[in-house]
Order: structure tokens, then C-alpha cells, then sequence
């Protein structure tokens, strides 16, 4: 924001140096940028916060400098004479996209005389619009005519926004508020056209889009040397849509960079009265009797509690009642009634202006920043309390840890994703994904099912940029339609897993994770089919009788749409039944004293047999004797052992907490396992 101190001067007094009003607005908040001289006028750089739009012109700095300073500030009252015509009879105005643009208000100037501005105005829009050439020399402001230089003047006198039209180029009398069709075009006043879309609000006349809201006009409506006659535009355009529109077109401007942070909304009227005036001042004409305002009412703003005790526990300093009563009147609150050092405290209703101020730490940090962060020690006596990471913090620590120790990078995605993304898959339900009514990113309104259509675009993004090894997790949030198509979607917080390794050996990188998290069962794996992936290569993944989440081979059908080449694994875990069977505090486990037997065993079972069955069946066996049962090797032979048979080599380990295990006594347990296999896997033992 450049601030010209002439034009500074009209609101308040400076008896101090330039250099002495940065440094101090810097201290408060306001960052000092840069000093120039421009036309005989000291102009400063401020940075502005994107939370104080309230400083994006003079009037708000002003403020700043009269709370600062103790000074008395002045504001221009504008006085219109409006002729007696009802501005009713000769202009409509249509709100039809209230979710961008809350408040829309007009004007009617009627006979004007488009001509040059005079040299004082000119001087102060060349003062603070300007631009430093790459070999330093200065390109200034060309003044366009005498009502467009007054609209800019109001801009950077209250940082209200404000767009003039050419009545007579306004189709059927009528301005509409709507959002852009797909495919409609417009030229804007810099001599480019552009396109819209349904997420751009326009304004429009009966026929076309007349203006790019909050950005920019159109060339259609500008106003040339044949203007007479005019129409005022003042209104409130919501940052998100302004934001929006102005990044997918590439079209900034400084109205856009104000909408983008929020404008007083009745701040509305009086800027429109102000440019009325300034233009029968300038250009002659009279203004038409009355307003369009499509939301003429304000919400007034709700009373905010602020507690000395409060403002104590987090400066660390004690402020006197009188003074910080002082400083939020200075800065526009109201004072109600209450007590500042009672427990209830004392009542401060923010300006209009400052939308930033919602809560009682929002007044401290006003009260600190004018008082003076310098005036607080820095032993101040700040409180403070003693306090521990959550089990679920803990959690997921280890969960990186594992992650990238495994070798995989963490990514972020977004949760709202493309049509293409969601069907793609969808491991977790068929129900139909949940869509906003707008695309919150372009071509994408359908909130995730899963993660893991995200992590293969993402690994197909890492692939075209010669990343080979995209192995990459994620943990977010994922929302699964209800049952109840009235409910919520079910909110649950995934892992996600994508990497080109080897099926067996990605699980390996799952059960790690598992053992790390202390969890005491095995994981079990179910085939199941899903669409997406190779068949028999997807497996439900389960603790005990938890549900867990999907193991699986991306297809070759679904890669080819991401021009990956294969093998791809997948994998998603619901975390939160995840660490509902973990166990992150060590437990202790008795060692036996005495040694232990180790025997092999080699048994031909059917090929449909998995290990995780034989596993079980042994600890069943053997009981509380079993120190440990190890997988060795599995080998096929259909000439000796059959077809759709298969030898699994593993090793039982014997141990007693109570004595040495004698051959006999080893020799039964074995026996039990043998037997226990026999009878429910049918299994044959080899000698």
C-alpha cells in the first residue's frame, strides 16, 4: 500500500518525521516497505496484512496513525443535491448470485462532461499509482479522464472499490448480477478478452456481461468522451469469489486485491456518495434522487468480552483499564457496559471495518500492538502449564516413521477431486461420492471416497517429471456417503500407500507398521473383488475381527489412464481402528531361563491353504510352550506332491517358563502340531 503523507495530511496531522511514522507504524504491524519522493510528495511502502483490509487506503492508515499518536482524525462528510427524478424509473438491478456478491448498490449521475482531471487530482492518483521500470526510472500514472480519476481517488481514499458506466450502453435500463455462462466472453477495459464461466460473478445488462465483478469492467460499458450520463456501481463481492475468478483468469487489479481481503460493508454507501460528489464537482450533472441497494440492512456486529485478568495471563503485563478502554474506542469499538476487572468483563462491539476482530484475544493483540510490543519485558510473567502429546499424536509420529523409513514420501492432496479421480476407485463403498454445488477447484466438486486415486495421480505427476520412485503416503480424511442419503458422510481418517514394489513385500511394509504400533495380532488378509484392481490381487485387510482397510494391484486398464507403467500396489488403513488395537506403551514380557528346542517341519498342503491358517492352527496346538513359529519356503512339485499341492517348509520353537523341555516332551508337542494339522488342513507331513 504507498502512502502519500500530502494526501495523508487531509485526515490527520503529522508533526512527526516520516522516518518516525514508519518506524513506528512497522512497530504496530504495518511494515515499512520503502520511502520514495514523488512530484514534491514523500510516498512510504506499507505491507498490509491480508486481515487489515481496513489499511488499504488513507483514511484507514489515518486511524492507524491517530491511535498511535493520540491525534484527532477527520473524515470527509460528502453532501449530495439530487435532482427530482426517482432513479426507480430509470434503472433496475437483479441480484441473482447473492453467494458472491452479499450487498450490490447503484447511482445515476445524469448530464455529465467527460473531460481531464485537474492537476491536484492527477498528482494524487501519480503519488500512489506507480510502477519502478526494470532500469529504475519511474512509470506513472496516465490520468483517463476527470470521472474514472475520481472513482481511483475513493479507491485509495477508503479502499472501497468503485465502477462507473455508461448508461446509455446499458441494455434495457437493467443491471443484472449473475454468474457467467460456460463459453461467454468479455472485453475488459485493457483491451483483452476473456473467458467465463458459472464460478465468475458478472455484471451484466439485459443482453451481456457488462464487467467482471470485483475485477475488472468491460469495454462495452466504459466511459468515453460521448458519456452523459452514468451509473455509480458501490457493493460488497465475497473474497472467495473474487479470489477465485482473479487467479483463473490471471486478470489482478487493485479493486480485486481489496475484495480479496474484505471491504467495510457500510463503508458501501459512503463511498458512493463520495465519488457522486466528487464527480458533479468535476464533470458537472446532477445526481439521480435515491439508491438501489439490494441489501440495504447491515448485520451488526456482536459485542466481544474482553477480561483484564485475560489480557494479564497472556502479555505477561498489566495495562490500565482507562487505557485500554482508550485505545479500542480510538480504533473504532464501542464501549458497553461491564467491567474491565471483573470476571465477566467488559463488553467492546468491533467497527464495521475490522472484521478481524471476533474474539477476546483479538482485542489483546490490538491493545498490545498500540500500547507497545516494546513495553513488554522480556521476563514478563507468562503462565504457562505443563502439557503432553496426545496418544494420537504419538500414533501418527510413529506412522511417518515407519513411512518414511520404509521409503516412501509423504504427500498432500486435495479432498475435493474430479469425476474421473472418483470412479476410478473406490475400495470402501459404491454409494455415490457427495458433490458441491460449486467446483471448489476447477473441474472438481466430488468430495474423496479414498485416498488413493489421488496418490496415483500424483505418482503419474512424479512419473512425467522423471521422478521413478514416486512411492508416496498420505493421511487425510476421506468421506463415505451414508446409508441415509439425508446423513453426513461418514468422516474417517485414512493412510494411503502407493508404490511399484512387489505385492508381498509392499504387505511387508503394512505389518511393520502394525508391529510398531504394538499391535498383538497378526494381520489377516481375505481376497476380495474390487473394481480397479487385478482380480485375486486385492485382500481386506483385518486384526482380529477388525476391519482395517485394502491391500491391492492397481489393473493395467486403470494405470493406462495415468500412462504409468506397472506393477502398481496400493493400500489404504483406517487409522482410528488402527490404533484402537495398538498398544503404544511397551508392555512387559517375562523371558524364560531356560533353553529352547527348535524343530522343522515340512508339510504338503492344498495350494488354496494360506500360511497365515497353518500359523494359527500350530499356536493352537502347542499353547503357552510355543516361543515362536517362522515361515521358511514354500516349493512346488506336481509331479511328487500333485496338482494344486505345495510344500511349506516352517520352524517350531519349544520353550517352558518353568524347566528345560525334554526330547519326550518336545516330541509331543511337535506330535500335537502334526496331528492338528492333519485333522484340519489335511496336511501330510514329510519326513
Amino acid at each position: 500500500m504507498l502512502v502519500s503523507l500530502k494526501w495523508l495530511t487531509k485526515y490527520v496531522g503529522l508533526p512527526m518525521s516520516h522516518e518516525e511514522l514508519a518506524q513506528r507504524l512497522s512497530l504496530s504491524g504495518l511494515n515499512h516497505e520503502g520511502t520514495d519522493h514523488i512530484n514534491d510528495d514523500v510516498v512510504i511502502d506499507l505491507e498490509v496484512t491480508s486481515n487489515r483490509g481496513d489499511c488499504l487506503g488513507h483514511i484507514g492508515v489515518a486511524r492507524e496513525v491517530g491511535v498511535l499518536y493520540g491525534l484527532p482524525t477527520c473524515c470527509p462528510e460528502p453532501s449530495l443535491k439530487c435532482s427530482g427524478q426517482d432513479i426507480g424509473q430509470l434503472l433496475t438491478v437483479e441480484n441473482q448470485f447473492e453467494e458472491a456478491c452479499p450487498r450490490y448498490t447503484a447511482r445515476v449521475i445524469q448530464g455529465v462532461q467527460i473531460g481531464p482531471s485537474p492537476d491536484w487530482l492527477i498528482e494524487a492518483l501519480q503519488s500512489v499509482f506507480w510502477k519502478r521500470k526494470v532500469d529504475g526510472t519511474i512509470e506513472q500514472y496516465q490520468s483517463i479522464n476527470n470521472v474514472v480519476d475520481a472513482t481511483n481517488y475513493v479507491l485509495m481514499e477508503c479502499g472501497q472499490p468503485l465502477h462507473a458506466f455508461d448508461y446509455d450502453k446499458i441494455d434495457g435500463s437493467r443491471i443484472i448480477v449473475r454468474p457467467g455462462h460456460d463459453g461467454e466472453k468479455i472485453d475488459a477495459i485493457d483491451h483483452r478478452q476473456y473467458e467465463l464461466d458459472g464460478t465468475t460473478c458478472v455484471i451484466a445488462d439485459a443482453s451481456r456481461a457488462s464487467a467482471v465483478a470485483g475485477v475488472m469492467g468491460g469495454a462495452i460499458s466504459e466511459v468515453s468522451d460521448a458519456t452523459r450520463n452514468l451509473v455509480i456501481e458501490s457493493a460488497v463481492f465475497t473474497p472467495l469469489s473474487v479470489r477465485r475468478t482473479a487467479r483463473r483468469l490471471k486478470l489482478h487489479s487493485p479493486s480485486s486485491y481489496r475484495f480479496e481481503r474484505k471491504v467495510d460493508p457500510v463503508g458501501v454507501e459512503w463511498a458512493s456518495q463520495r465519488v457522486c460528489e466528487m464527480i458533479v464537482d468535476l464533470a458537472g450533472g446532477e445526481v439521480v434522487s435515491g439508491v438501489i441497494d439490494t441489501a440495504p440492512e447491515v448485520k451488526p456486529r456482536q459485542p466481544v468480552v474482553l477480561r483484564s485478568s485475560q489480557l494479564e495471563r497472556i502479555l505477561g503485563i498489566r495495562i490500565d483499564a482507562e487505557e485500554v478502554t482508550r485505545i479500542l474506542v480510538a480504533l473504532g469499538c464501542e464501549s458497553q457496559a461491564g467491567d474491565l476487572d471483573s470476571e465477566s468483563g467488559k463488553l467492546y462491539v468491533p467497527p464495521t471495518w475490522r472484521h478481524d476482530l471476533t474474539r477476546e484475544a483479538d482485542l489483546i493483540e490490538e491493545v498490545a500492538r498500540i500500547h507497545g510490543y516494546d513495553k513488554i519485558p522480556e521476563d514478563a510473567p507468562i503462565s504457562v502449564a505443563p502439557s503432553s502429546k496426545r496418544n494420537f499424536d504419538t500414533a501418527m509420529e510413529r506412522v511417518r516413521q515407519v513411512m518414511t523409513a520404509a521409503g516412501l514420501s509423504e504427500a498432500m492432496t486435495p479432498s475435493i477431486v474430479t469425476q474421473k479421480l472418483d470412479e476410478s476407485l473406490s475400495p470402501w463403498t459404491d454409494r455415490p461420492a457427495l458433490e458441491s454445488e460449486t467446483p471448489m477447484l476447477k473441474g472438481a466438486r466430488r468430495l474423496r471416497r479414498t485416498l488413493l486415486p489421488s496418490l496415483i495421480e500424483g505418482r503419474a505427476k512424479n512419473w512425467s517429471a522423471a521422478s521413478l520412485e514416486a512411492d508416496l503416503f498420505e493421511i487425510a480424511h476421506i468421506y463415505l456417503p451414508s446409508e441415509n442419503d439425508n446423513s453426513l458422510p461418514v468422516e474417517q481418517y485414512s493412510l494411503g500407500l502407493i508404490s511399484g514394489r512387489e505385492f508381498f513385500e509392499f504387505k511387508g511394509v503394512v505389518e511393520t507398521l502394525c508391529k510398531r504400533l504394538g499391535v498383538e495380532h497378526d494381520l489377516q488378509v481375505t481376497v476380495v473383488e474390487r473394481s480397479g484392481f487385478v482380480p485375486g490381487q486385492c485382500v481386506e485387510l483385518k486384526i482380529s475381527d477388525t476391519h482395517l482397510g485394502y491391500l491391492g494391484t492397481v489393473d493395467g486398464k486403470t494405470l493406462k489412464n495415468w500412462k504409468i507403467p506397472g506393477p502398481v500396489v496400493v493400500a489404504e488403513i483406517d487409522l482410528p481402528r488402527l490404533l484402537d488395537a495398538s498398544r503404544l506403551v511397551p508392555q512387559q514380557k517375562s523371558v524364560s531361563a531356560f533353553p529352547s528346542i527348535q524343530r522343522d517341519l515340512n508339510f504338503v498342503v492344498a495350494e488354496s491353504v494360506r500360511w497365515s491358517e497353518l500359523e494359527e492352527v500350530v499356536i493352537t496346538a502347542v499353547g503357552s510352550e510355543l516361543a515362536a513359529v517362522r515361515y521358511r519356503e514354500t516349493y512346488r512339485d506336481a509331479g511328487k506332491d500333485g496338482k494344486d499341492r505345495k510344500r511349506v517348509l516352517m520352524s517350531v520353537e519349544l520353550q517352558s517358563h518353568e524347566a528345560t523341555l525334554s526330547g519326550q516332551q518336545a516330541d509331543d508337542l511337535v506330535g500335537q502340531v502334526i496331528g492338528a494339522c492333519r485333522e484340519k488342513l489335511s496336511a501330510e507331513l514329510l519326513s
